[in-house]
């Protein structure tokens, strides 16, 4: 029998994730889920006597039952982010997320996930690698390598969504605080020299990331860069992925008002169905969590929208559905699982697909 796997398509005029058994899925995800927080030595011992110092059980016991509990139906980003600078500092030394989760960990959660593939280390946030030289060998190698040890296991995975490469590529923008600055100055791009040697980049940097994966897993959606949609996010690049990529991806902090004009532009520049990567609501208040994915799941090009969590809240990010302690965060939890759970309703009803 032939497998099926997640796809897209567009359908009466909106676009959908499309399960392996053919059904329109709106992407809901939790971002940021790492069991540390439940070590601080404040904690107490309810690591050991909850989850018996097991990551399986606090898979299988604790994060998944909270998701589908909560209306989450997608793991949309596991890592972490554990240090990063103090932002009343000039520089910036270190930024590090925790590490990513095995296939093995996929599978104790058992539900629908995404999964980051770190071909490069471009991340405005990352401060301590350089840029690659995307026409070297090195840099197939390590792209051949990358898929290899990953793609080749989670290939024939139906819960896989598909696969992301970097969390806010710095093509042309960089924060202030960080030293690296971005791979093109973007006063380089005034330039038709300039934009022409970004887009050639570009499109070498998707080529081989999508050939890498495409050697070992012909199955799973490629979701790609998730861009900073508040930054300068040149179309020469959007233009360069969307032959290598099936969604456009981007991490957008604002409200649906503003982010659903620049969505719906970047669709027509591509093609491709848009995913809201990573996203808290406005303020990061719960009464702004229901506007913010109505808005977003009313978008014809939207299909979906992952919540930056965390799961836990940590005292890096000082946010979470759940506090050090592992009890639920109120009345984020509450007003959350309503929203979401209207939206899993609205999806269900058909609405968009008359």
């Amino acid at each position: 029998m032939t497998q099926c796997y997640f796809t897209v398509e567009e359908q009466a005029g909106h676009w959908w994730f499309i399960t392996p058994e053919g059904k329109p899925f709106w992407s809901i995800g939790m971002n940021h889920i790492d069991s540390s927080t439940l070590r601080y030595r404040e904690s107490g011992d309810i690591w050991c006597t909850t989850f018996g110092n097991s990551h399986e059980r606090w898979l299988k016991e604790g994060v998944s039952p909270d998701l589908e509990a909560w209306g989450f139906n997608t793991i949309g980003w596991t890592q972490e982010v554990v240090v990063r600078r103090d932002w009343r500092e000039p520089t910036h030394t270190m930024h590090r997320h925790n590490r990513h989760w095995t296939f093995e960990e996929y599978q104790w959660a058992d539900m629908p996930y995404c999964h980051l593939l770190p071909f490069a280390d471009i991340h405005q946030w990352e401060v301590e690698t350089r840029y690659p030289d995307v026409f070297g060998q090195e840099f197939e190698d390590w792209c051949d390598h990358v898929a290899r040890d990953q793609c080749g296991r989670m290939a024939e995975d139906p819960e896989l969504i598909g696969y992301f490469y970097t969390d806010c590529p710095s093509w042309a923008h960089a924060p202030t605080w960080n030293p690296k600055g971005p791979w093109f100055d973007p006063e380089s791009l005034k330039t038709e020299a300039g934009r022409a040697e970004l887009a050639r980049t570009a499109a070498r940097y998707y080529q081989i990331t999508h050939d890498a994966i495409r050697r070992y897993d012909p199955n799973h959606l490629i979701l790609g860069d998730r861009y900073e949609g508040q930054a300068l996010v040149p179309d020469d690049v959007l233009k360069a992925a969307a032959p290598y990529v099936d969604v456009m991806s981007f991490q957008y902090f604002a409200d649906s008002a503003t982010i659903c004009p620049d969505l719906e532009r970047w669709h027509q520049l591509t093609g491709r169905p848009v995913l809201v990567a990573d996203a808290a609501a406005p303020g990061r208040k719960p009464e702004n969590y229901e506007p913010m994915i109505r808005g977003l799941r009313e978008l014809p090009c939207c299909i979906g929208w992952h919540v930056c969590g965390a799961y836990l809240c940590n005292r890096c990010r000082n946010y979470g559905f759940r506090d050090e302690r592992n009890e639920p965060v109120e009345p984020l939890v509450s007003m959350a699982t309503a929203a979401n759970r209207q939206t899993l309703e609205w999806v269900a009803s058909g609405v968009g697909r008359e």
